[in-house]
């Protein structure tokens, strides 16, 4: 995974670098959701001092990866059906309007380069053949490229920072898989057609859409996995 370039070149100091990396680990699993937070074992795994690990702590905290609870320390978020719904409807109705907004807002130089992102990921072997898709990070991520089109500051803020990573955990660990793969890249070429169109109000229906179909399917899966747990 890849971060989004304009971050990287800003990652200059410690806490920056340590910042990224542990993002990406807990994005992709590789420091499991719900498992606790101990400083003394990320200090020795990044090579860091105990200052600026806490202030990545911290950050990671404010992008709703790391929750704190009293007597109980720091824990990576877990990934519940409860915890899908609550941000998927707020992903919905403001990548809905972010949606709105770019085919409003977007130029048109900046539609052919999300055309040409999505024939990018059409040239990937496993988009083609509905295996998989996965999407790096920032400008590589089509959300993210729609959501920049928006125009809007805020919505930017909250989509792109705030909350962005947040859903690529739910994404990466449960979503880029399995028979979902080709309508959902459909489904971002509909969205694509409807922006260059500039029909803001079909371009808001159909994400809302595909989010709606993206959250159910991801809600599918964490329910097998409890019924495996279960079974277990």
């Amino acid at each position: 995974m890849t971060a989004h370039p304009s971050i990287a070149r800003q990652a200059i100091t410690a806490a920056d670098r340590v910042l990224l990396d542990i993002q990406q680990a807990i994005v992709d699993g590789t420091i499991p959701a719900g498992s606790k937070i101990s400083e003394p074992e990320l200090a020795r795994r990044f090579d860091i001092s105990r200052a600026p690990l806490r202030e990545a702590l911290a950050r990671l905290e404010r992008c709703h990866l790391i929750e704190r609870t009293p007597n109980a320390g720091a824990r990576v978020v877990t990934l519940t059906p409860q915890g899908l719904a609550a941000l998927y409807q707020i992903r919905e109705e403001l990548e809905g309007l972010a949606c709105r907004l770019a085919a409003e807002q977007m130029p048109e130089a900046e539609i052919q380069e999300l055309a040409a992102l999505l024939d990018q990921h059409l040239s990937t072997q496993r988009v083609r053949e509905g295996e998989s898709y996965y999407q790096e990070a920032g400008d590589l991520d089509f959300h993210y490229r729609v959501i920049l089109g928006s125009k809007n500051p805020y919505l930017i803020n909250m989509l792109c920072h705030e909350l962005y990573y947040l859903v690529r955990m739910y994404r990466v660990q449960l979503g880029m898989n399995g028979p979902r793969v080709s309508r959902a890249f459909d489904e971002h070429k509909a969205i694509l057609t409807a922006i260059a169109n500039r029909d803001g109000e079909l371009a808001d229906l159909l994400m809302r859409r595909h989010i709606a179909a993206s959250r159910r399917n991801i809600e599918n899966q964490l329910n097998e996995q409890q019924q495996k747990k279960d079974s277990a």
